[in-house]
């Protein structure tokens, strides 16, 4: 043991690990992703170089979870919700802006022209198995196209989603037709086939037990209590469940990245999409030791010498990067029913990065021996220049983006409720809009003062109308819950309004309006509440119901990346304001000096109107 090569080798790569990112960072003008840096690093000190990487069962190991550990979190980003109600609504009834098909069609026509390259690369005599090569070609890399639309600020535009389901459809398909492939190859068709049904069936049950456990209320608070520093029962349960389906994987013979990368799909369904801190445990695990593992041994095994004498691997490296970007660019013309011929070329090079997928197929065919290690060292080479060149690509054709300031409030429904917050927001001079104002009450004042609009039916082109695309704000009060229903789901899918308020009197109501993220009230109740804090809290009832002292009391989400992982007593605010508390994950903290802010936190502050508005800007500025 004290002999054991393999604690330095692990020294040396833990080092470069670290080195990597702080060195590519000071690299101007080209943003090289840091995999790529791994990648060349890992070959100079391994086969292609120096060679001092030792040969041990324990680094193997440990490259090999790396592996697995990218599959699952590369499972993290896909968003089932997202994938199979992608153009939801009227939207359905074209094919031009079907997310879903959209996807599916590019993926099918991808793999065709992938098959159709592949085959002409064996007319030549340069390969052997076309359908091998062709699965290959079809990857792509989610893994470079989330950063990268999120980078952008586009990533939840329409645009953006039909690229990012497009990525999905392709890294699932193709895992799933690698999997069957050498799965085939090893066990027979039949066999195959019967135990990759089983998996499936297994991840389809699955996914019901999750979904009937995840909605247990004490269930749910008995994991929050339970996910504290030293407990983390999220992050334990998640390691296990990964662990749990690439071992269910491996038992039936199936490729153990799809175990994991299931396991990943179904982690994220348990904690939802919304939940950043779950991610960001999971991806420090990852991308901060096990991930940079895998991705330095990538180099150290790759044996560039045998490219270079190999003449035939040498001729097909050119030819693969230009098979990898004309097998996208073609089927991407189908974006041309929604977007210029500008974005859709942006969006066909942006899907031609490929990363993990097409490293993790090729090496598994150069274990069965179906490709040469020259065409591995092509396909990683070629892995190392379109995750480099494509994010450049997609910047230089993508279509401008300018971020949306949204301001304005708009309230549907005019009554006894809303009135008063009507005119006490226009009061403080909030840009107000009322929809549906009764068609007897347009002469009232605050119809008048708000530019009130009139509809006989509230619809999407209505909440257009009304200034929905831009609004920061949306509150619906009226009597029918269908209706508050029906508003609030266009307010936040088709509109994506970061705060929508809604009326509900019944449970049901309550229960569909919470499921899409919209703050509920209820009248007996917020009346209830109203009289209780006037009874034991009478200054801040005062504060909070009478402005006309010029003093606010609002809440600003932290986005400003200046801010976050700074404490408190390190911010200074302008004026008078003073942070009263911060809501973090549904829990309420009560602030003191040495508080870190984090991105995301919902801030409460307090102080003078001019100034907490100066302060809600600057945390709510990109």
């Amino acid at each position: 043991m004290h002999n054991d090569p393999a604690f330095l080798s692990l020294l040396i790569m833990s080092l470069l690990a670290f080195i990597v990112p702080l060195a590519l960072s000071h690299i101007p003008r080209v943003a090289i992703p840091v995999v790529i840096g791994e990648i060349l690093v890992g070959l100079v000190i391994g086969k292609s170089g120096f060679d001092i990487i030792a040969n041990s069962p324990i680094v193997d190991f440990l490259a090999e979870f790396g592996f697995v550990f990218l599959m699952f979190v590369s499972g993290l980003e896909v968003n089932l919700e997202t994938l199979f109600s992608a153009g939801g609504g009227t939207i359905r009834k074209s094919l031009k802006n079907n997310f879903l098909l959209v996807g599916i069609t590019t993926f099918v026509l991808t793999l065709s022209a992938s098959l159709g390259y592949a085959i002409l690369l064996k007319n030549m005599g340069l390969i052997e198995n076309p359908f091998i090569i062709a699965l290959i070609l079809s990857t792509t890399s989610l893994g470079i196209v989330v950063p990268v639309l999120k980078e952008e600020g586009i990533v939840t535009s329409d645009y953006g989603q039909m690229i990012l389901v497009t990525a999905l459809i392709a890294d699932f398909a193709t895992l799933i037709l690698l999997t069957i492939t050498f799965g085939i190859l090893r066990q027979g068709i039949v066999l195959q086939i019967v135990l990759l049904l089983v998996l499936l069936a297994f991840f389809g049950f699955a996914f019901k037990v999750i979904t009937f456990v995840g909605n247990i209320p004490r269930l749910k608070k008995w994991v929050e209590e339970l996910s504290s520093a030293t407990t983390q029962i999220r992050i334990r349960g998640s390691i296990a469940l990964m662990v749990v389906w690439v071992s269910l994987a491996q038992l039936l013979g199936v490729e153990i990245i799809l175990g994991a990368f299931l396991a990943g799909v179904l982690a994220g369904v348990i904690v939802g999409h919304e939940e950043k801190s779950f991610r960001e445990k999971l991806d420090a695990i990852g991308y901060g030791f096990f991930i940079p593992l895998f991705f330095i041994m990538v180099g150290v095994r790759m044996n560039l010498p045998v490219l270079f004498q190999n003449r035939d691997a040498l001729y097909l490296f050119p030819l693969f990067i230009i098979g990898a970007y004309v097998v996208k660019l073609i089927p991407v013309c189908i974006f041309r029913l929604s977007f210029s011929w500008k974005s859709s070329i942006a969006a066909g090079f942006l899907l031609s990065s490929r990363l993990s997928l097409i490293i993790a197929a090729s090496a598994l065919a150069f274990q069965l021996n179906l490709i040469s290690e020259g065409i591995n060292a092509d396909f990683i080479l070629a892995a190392v220049v379109t995750c480099t060149l494509s994010p450049m690509l997609f910047n230089k054709f993508a279509p401008e983006t300018k971020e949306v300031q949204r301001q304005g409030i708009i309230v549907v429904g005019l009554n006894h409720l809303t009135s008063l917050l009507v005119e006490r927001l226009h009061e403080e001079g909030e840009t107000v809009t009322v929809l549906e104002c009764p068609a007897d009450g347009m002469d009232k004042p605050y119809c008048r003062i708000t530019g009130a609009l009139h509809t006989d039916d509230i619809n999407e082109e209505a909440l257009k109308q009304a200034g929905a695309e831009n609004a920061e704000a949306l509150v619906t009060a009226m009597a029918d819950a269908s209706l508050n229903i029906h508003v609030c789901s266009l307010a936040v899918k088709q509109f994506d309004i970061p705060v929508v308020i809604a009326r509900a009197d019944d449970r049901d109501a309550m229960e569909k309006l919470k499921e899409m993220g919209v703050r509920v009230i209820q009248p007996a109740q917020a009346t209830s509440i109203a009289l209780e804090g006037a009874l034991r809290y009478p200054a801040a009832f005062d504060m909070i119901a009478n402005h006309k002292d010029n003093t606010d009391l609002i809440e600003a989400r932290l986005v400003n990346a200046s801010l976050s992982g700074k404490a408190l007593r390190d911010i200074t605010l302008p004026g008078n304001v003073l942070v009263m508390g911060i809501r973090r994950m549904g829990e309420i903290i009560v602030p003191h000096g040495d508080t870190t802010l984090r991105r995301d936190d919902h801030v409460m502050l307090v102080g003078s109107h001019e100034y907490v508005k100066q302060v809600k800007n600057l945390m709510e500025s990109g």
